[in-house]
């Protein structure tokens, strides 16, 4: 498929009386705006057919919905209040755009060289980053608002499955809830983790579905997570980083090459 049949295929999918079309040939862009708000989302469309190309219908109906659930949740009145515990932090990756398509900054933090903190509210269906707008509309102090998305965090789900491969084991954590790599911010769970494994302890956040943690005992134990967390970055719907990290004394510390820049 092409971008001229994607274009077309995407416009009769989300099509509706209140919604304005504009492509930028350029770019290969397509923004979907809502009329009465001038808000939008834009898409752009060689990931899409590249999708398409393995994942056929599948790809468009991800696209919509996501188009869809971000349109939505633009639009509608959003409060922090009695919203607290849906107030969660996201990992993104560091060329994660840091403001709106509006041009009004995200709130965020640095975490890693690799790897940045964003807020965001939980919808139901979907969540909205939480930006300069929203804060200065609700009135919050930012160091309320991370503070309360690290409490949130710990209340999620740490259940894990286990693989084991050449000696070394390989946890992962799937609940597919939009927040996986957000339990990286887990300091509790990620401490406790620690004392349990007898090698070395890796962590990785390839995509926002998936977080991994990997008891390393052998050289080999680096080249499979290598591998896994660069498998799982490409395949990802929201892609963070292909890296992995070592966790020591509190500290994550990317792995740059396949198992050549461990500490002994």
């Amino acid at each position: 498929m092409d971008s001229k049949k994607m274009k077309t295929e995407l416009e009769k999918r989300l099509a509706k009386e209140n919604r304005s079309f504009s492509f930028d040939r350029e770019k290969d862009q397509l923004r979907i705006e809502d009329a009465g708000t001038g808000k939008g989302i834009t898409i752009t469309l060689p990931g899409i057919i590249a999708k398409y190309q393995e994942q056929k219908e599948k790809a468009i109906d991800e696209v919509v919905y996501y188009v869809e659930e971000g349109l939505e949740a633009m639009n509608g009145d959003i409060h922090f209040s009695g919203k607290e515990k849906n107030i969660i932090p996201v990992i993104r990756s560091t060329s994660f755009p840091s403001e709106s398509q509006e041009g009004v900054s995200f709130l965020y933090d640095d975490h890693t060289a690799e790897t940045r903190i964003y807020y965001a509210l939980d919808l139901g269906n979907t969540y909205r980053l939480i930006d300069e707008a929203l804060i200065s509309k609700e009135g919050w102090e930012r160091e309320r608002i991370k503070e309360t998305a690290l409490f949130n965090v710990r209340s999620l789900s740490t259940a894990l499955k286990e693989d084991h491969v050449a000696g070394n084991t390989f946890y992962f954590l799937n609940k597919n809830d939009g927040y996986d790599a957000s339990r990286i911010l887990n300091e509790a769970f990620l401490k406790e983790m620690k004392q349990k494994l007898e090698g070395d302890m890796a962590v990785a956040v390839p995509h926002q579905d998936v977080l991994i943690i990997a008891d390393i005992k052998n050289e080999t134990g680096y080249d499979v997570l290598a591998q896994m967390a660069m498998s799982f970055f490409a395949s990802g719907r929201v892609p963070i980083t292909a890296l992995s990290f070592l966790y020591e004394n509190g500290e994550l510390e990317p792995i740059f090459i396949l198992g050549k820049n461990k500490k002994k």
